[in-house]
C-alpha cells in the first residue's frame, strides 16, 4: 500500500489495457499523450498514453517532478490513463521511469482546447480528390451569442454530438448523424446559414496530416551546415555566450517557452537522447518535451533539431542549444494535439500560448486548389478546396483576434511555403496571407555559387521552390542536415521554409530572453534593421520572382535614402539581431 501511495504502479505485459513493445530492450518511449474521455470536461481531465518499451516491473509517472499517485491512474480501452485534477494541478512535463531507465519528457496542457480527429472509417475522398473528414466539423459560434449553449441547441437541433471545443475561440466540433458526403455537405449548408453560427470549419486531411517541405528536394547544398553561415549562425552563438557572460555588462537573461507545433521528435537519436527523463535538472538548460518518433528523418525531428538538437553527434546543431551554458533556459514543446488538422494545430497552438508560450513556430501551411505559381503552373503542394479553405481562414481569423487581444507580446513564426508561389494572396496561400504584427513570414534561400562576401546581397539565392512576395518578412536558410540514428554519422539533407522557419523563431526566442519586453512590432523592426540583404533591388512594383521578401525601407536604414540596402530583400543576420536586442535594454520604455 505504501508504495501505492507514493505512486509506483505495477503493469503486466499481458495486459490488454496498456500499449507495450514485446521487445525486452527495447527504449522506455510515450508515444502517444493525448486528452480523452469527455473533452468538454474542464475539473477532471482524463488523458490517454501509448508507451514503447515497458517490462514487467514496477514503473513510477513523474509529473511536474513529483510521483503521481496511483489512484490518478486507470486502464481502459488499450491505454494508460490518468485523471488529473484541473483545479489543483497546473500544465507541465510528464515522463515514466522503469528500471534506472526515463523515457522521454512530453508536456501535459490542461488548456481546454481539444479536438477529435477522424479515424481510418470516418473519412471519404471529396470531389477534388481530396481526404476530407466525414462527420467531424467545426462551427464557430458569433460572439453575440453564448457560445456553449449555441453550440448545444445546434447538436440537439441536428441529431449531432459536441465532442471537441476550442473554447476561446468560440469553435465547438460537433459529430453529425451522416453517412456519406452529400449528408455531410447538405447538413454543414443548414448549419451555416443558423443566425448565431459565424462559420462552419470541414477539416481536409487524413489520419496523417500534412507537414511542409519541398517534394522534391533539388540541389541540395553539398554541405548543408555551410548555409547557416549565410544567416551568420555561429556568429550569433559566439556573441550570446561572450556578451552575456561578461559580469562587468549584468544582462540578465530570462527564461522563453517555444511551441513547436508537430507531431513528434526521435528520442532515439544521438541529437535528441541527453533530453530523457528530467530535463529541467539543470535550470539553464534547454529542455524539448514531444512524443517520440519511430524514425528519425521525421519532419517534426528535423524542425526541431534546428532548434535544440544536441551538438557534436553528427546530425544537426540546435541553435538554443548552444546557448545553454549562459543560457536561461528555453522550453521547446513539440505538440499538435489529436493530429486532426488545422484544427488541432490552432487548438494546440492556444493550449500552450495558454501555458506561457512567447513564440510558436509553425512550419506548416497550405495552398488553396487552384494556386498557381511565379510561372503561372498549378502549385501541387499541400492543397486544399475552397470550402475547406474558407473555413480554415475564420478559424484562423479568430485565432489571431483572440491572440492580439489577450496575449498580444505572442509572435507566430510561420513558413512561406513551398510551392514557388506567392504567400500573400488570401485566395492562394493560408495562413501566411493574414497581415498582423504577430505573424511572421518567412522565406526561404541557398548558398548561391558566387564567390562574394557575406554580407553582399549575391551570397545567397532565392530557394527555387520557396513562395515569395511583399508578405515576407524576412528569408532564412533552407537547408539542413537532420538526425542520424547513428552518433558521428550525418543525416539526410532536408530543404524547404520549414526548416528556414526555424531559425527565425529561435532567433526571436533569443532576442526575447535578452529583453522580454520587446513586443512583436519592435521585433520586427529590430529583424528587418539587422536584416543582410538577398537578390536585386526592387523596383516597388509587383513581386517578380526574384523578389523574395517584402523590399528593405528607408525607415529600416535610418530613413537614409542613400544607404544601398534600399529596395532588397531581407536575409536574416542572427548576430546583428541579438546585438539590436542588447541594445535595446538601453532603450527600454
Amino acid at each position: 500500500m505504501r508504495k501505492l501511495q507514493a505512486g509506483v504502479f505495477w503493469l503486466v505485459m499481458a495486459l490488454s489495457c496498456v500499449s507495450i513493445n514485446a521487445a525486452a530492450a527495447a527504449p522506455l518511449r510515450i508515444t502517444q499523450l493525448q486528452r480523452c474521455g469527455d473533452l468538454l470536461e474542464t475539473r477532471q481531465l482524463t488523458f490517454c498514453l501509448q508507451i514503447a518499451g515497458l517490462q514487467q516491473t514496477p514503473l513510477q509517472i513523474q509529473y511536474n517532478g513529483e510521483p503521481l499517485p496511483s489512484d490518478q491512474i486507470r486502464q481502459g480501452d488499450g491505454q494508460l490513463r490518468l485523471q488529473i485534477d484541473a483545479a489543483t494541478s497546473k500544465s507541465g512535463p510528464l515522463w515514466i521511469e522503469q528500471r534506472g531507465h526515463a523515457s522521454n519528457p512530453v508536456w501535459l496542457s490542461l488548456g481546454s482546447s481539444h479536438v477529435l480527429a477522424a479515424d481510418q472509417q470516418a473519412v471519404a475522398s471529396n470531389q477534388d480528390g481530396l481526404t476530407t473528414y466525414l462527420d467531424l466539423v467545426s462551427v464557430i459560434i458569433e460572439e453575440s451569442h453564448d457560445a456553449p449553449t449555441e453550440a448545444r441547441r445546434l447538436a440537439e437541433r441536428y441529431d449531432a454530438e459536441v465532442v471537441g471545443a476550442i473554447p476561446p475561440l468560440n469553435l465547438y466540433q460537433l459529430r453529425l448523424p451522416v453517412d456519406n458526403l452529400e449528408q455531410r455537405d447538405a447538413a454543414v449548408l443548414r448549419i451555416g446559414n443558423e443566425v448565431g453560427v459565424d462559420a462552419v470549419v470541414i477539416e481536409e486531411s487524413g489520419a496523417e496530416g500534412s507537414v511542409e517541405q519541398e517534394q522534391d528536394a533539388a540541389n541540395p547544398p553539398m554541405d548543408p551546415r555551410e548555409e547557416w553561415s549565410s544567416n551568420r549562425f555561429l556568429d550569433a552563438l559566439n556573441f550570446y555566450q561572450r556578451r552575456l557572460k561578461k559580469p562587468s555588462d549584468h544582462i540578465e537573461t530570462h527564461p522563453v517557452r517555444i511551441g513547436v507545433i508537430e507531431r513528434d521528435v526521435d528520442f532515439d537519436t544521438p541529437d535528441f537522447a541527453d533530453y530523457l527523463g528530467d530535463c529541467r535538472s539543470k535550470a539553464s538548460r534547454t529542455c524539448v518535451y514531444g512524443r517520440d518518433a519511430a524514425t528519425a528523418d521525421g519532419h517534426g525531428t528535423t524542425v526541431t533539431g534546428v532548434l535544440a538538437a544536441g551538438w557534436g553527434n553528427g546530425g544537426s546543431n540546435g541553435f538554443l542549444r548552444g546557448l545553454d551554458e549562459v543560457g536561461p533556459g528555453f522550453d521547446v514543446i513539440v505538440d499538435r494535439g489529436s493530429d486532426a488538422g488545422i484544427t488541432a494545430n490552432v487548438a494546440t497552438s492556444v493550449n500552450l500560448v495558454e501555458d506561457g508560450a512567447r513564440v510558436l513556430n509553425w512550419s506548416w501551411g497550405m495552398h488553396r486548389i487552384g494556386a498557381r505559381d511565379i510561372h503561372g503552373d498549378p502549385v501541387d503542394s499541400l492543397l486544399r478546396s475552397g470550402i475547406a479553405m474558407s473555413g480554415y481562414e475564420e478559424l484562423l481569423e479568430e485565432f489571431f483576434l483572440w491572440l492580439r487581444r489577450e496575449h498580444p507580446d505572442v509572435v507566430v513564426v510561420n513558413s512561406a511555403g513551398n510551392g514557388a508561389s506567392f504567400s500573400s494572396r488570401d485566395d492562394y496561400r493560408l495562413p501566411s496571407s493574414f497581415i498582423t504584427d504577430q505573424l511572421f513570414v518567412v522565406g526561404g534561400h541557398q548558398r548561391s555559387s558566387k564567390d562574394v562576401d557575406l554580407d553582399d546581397p549575391r551570397y545567397a539565392t532565392r530557394r527555387q521552390a520557396s513562395n515569395s512576395d511583399m508578405r515576407v518578412d524576412i528569408t532564412a536558410a533552407a537547408c539542413t542536415a537532420g538526425s542520424s540514428p547513428l552518433r558521428e554519422q550525418d543525416g539526410p539533407v532536408h530543404c524547404g521554409t520549414s526548416y528556414a522557419t526555424p531559425l527565425v523563431a529561435g532567433t526571436i526566442a533569443a532576442m526575447l530572453s535578452i529583453n522580454p519586453e520587446l513586443q512583436p512590432d519592435q521585433l520586427r523592426m529590430l529583424l528587418r534593421r539587422s536584416a543582410m540583404t538577398i537578390g536585386g533591388e526592387s523596383d516597388f512594383e509587383p513581386m517578380e520572382a526574384d523578389d523574395l521578401t517584402a523590399p528593405i525601407l528607408p525607415s529600416e536604414r535610418g530613413n537614409n535614402l542613400q544607404d544601398p540596402d534600399i529596395g532588397h530583400s531581407a536575409r536574416l543576420d542572427m548576430y546583428k539581431a541579438l546585438e539590436l536586442a542588447v541594445e535595446s535594454l538601453k532603450h527600454a520604455r
